[in-house]
């Protein structure tokens, strides 16, 4: 009888030295906050501990320009209080922080591959779902899932990939990278108006990537009912053709009642109901392989529900 996999969990505590200033919303607490509220459920004691480690600049060329990267290190290196490409907070130590979020998706994505779990979370700092090939934005340095899509492409053969985002701001940097690519499929649910002003129905990918985008947008207010059944109606049937094997998710919980940037009135029991579905997908697909990264949720108090709800569910 085959042994049942458990969840893998990597929550690296080096993310803290990420460093973006008083007052601003994506802060080192936001990890506490999450590893308290993982704590207190018990979740660690329920789930397989992955170890980190820090991607190389080579990894991070498989999504990013290496004028980019060379001009990010040196932001860095230059004690610099922004990246040149725009809104994204940087501190002392951004680079390196940086360099092992996307190593931890790495390990995330090895780990289902190597079936030492049946699927994984990974809480990085900084997010990475508005970095585009030459910019980072939007408090993201490297596109973490990105780079993880193509890992998985690289070292596992793998064909076709789903990329599913329910933070409440457009994953236009995952969807930038892969817009003429047809083995990445991204969805993204989404407020709009919002920042950053993209994720139209009518952008649904360009060349060998038409129709392997799909953007779902709802105005403000929207919950439940309309990204729910974006999923159920729209996600779910169009993989029964694109068969991904390998399902990444940006797990952004500022789509959650409460949170000081955004407006959906998703709850955490809403969170479990569509990390299920999404594990659906995954086993009927994927065998199982199914990687979330953690994007955005900037509410203390809810964010830690939010993804203890989320691992709760991932965990069975």
């Amino acid at each position: 009888m085959e042994t049942k996999l458990q969840t893998g969990l990597l929550a690296d505590p080096f993310s803290k030295k990420h460093d973006t200033g008083p007052g601003h919303p994506e802060c080192a607490a936001r990890y506490d906050a999450i590893w308290k509220a993982l704590d207190k459920a018990g979740l660690p004691a329920r789930t397989v501990k992955l170890t980190p480690h820090a991607a190389t600049e080579d990894d991070v060329a498989r999504c990013h320009g290496q004028g980019y990267i060379a001009s990010a290190k040196q932001d860095i290196a230059n004690k610099r209080s922004q990246l040149r490409t725009g809104d994204t907070a940087i501190g002392t130590h951004s680079w390196d922080v940086a360099m092992h979020a996307v190593g931890s998706a790495m390990a995330a994505v090895d780990s289902v591959f190597e079936k030492r779990t049946r699927n994984a979370l990974a809480v990085v700092r900084p997010p990475g779902h508005h970095a585009n090939a030459d910019r980072g934005m939007g408090f993201c340095i490297f596109n973490n899932v990105a780079v993880a899509a193509r890992y998985a492409q690289h070292k596992y053969g793998v064909k076709n990939v789903l990329i599913a985002d329910w933070d409440v701001h457009h994953g236009n940097g995952t969807q930038d990278i892969f817009y003429s690519d047809g083995s990445v499929y991204f969805f993204s649910t989404h407020q709009y108006p919002w920042y950053p002003g993209s994720g139209l129905p009518s952008e649904s990918g360009e060349g060998a990537g038409a129709g392997r985008t799909m953007n779902c947008p709802f105005p403000a207010g929207s919950g439940m009912q309309e990204i729910l059944g974006a999923f159920q109606h729209q996600l779910i049937p169009t993989m029964e053709q694109f068969k991904p094997e390998l399902v990444l998710l940006s797990a952004g919980f500022d789509s959650r009642e409460g949170d000081p940037l955004g407006r959906f009135k998703l709850t955490d029991a809403d969170f479990a109901a569509l990390t299920r579905l999404t594990m659906e997908i995954a086993d009927k697909h994927a065998g199982g392989r199914l990687v979330s990264l953690l994007e955005g949720g900037y509410n203390l108090n809810g964010v830690g529900q939010a993804v203890a709800a989320h691992l709760t569910a991932l965990a069975g």
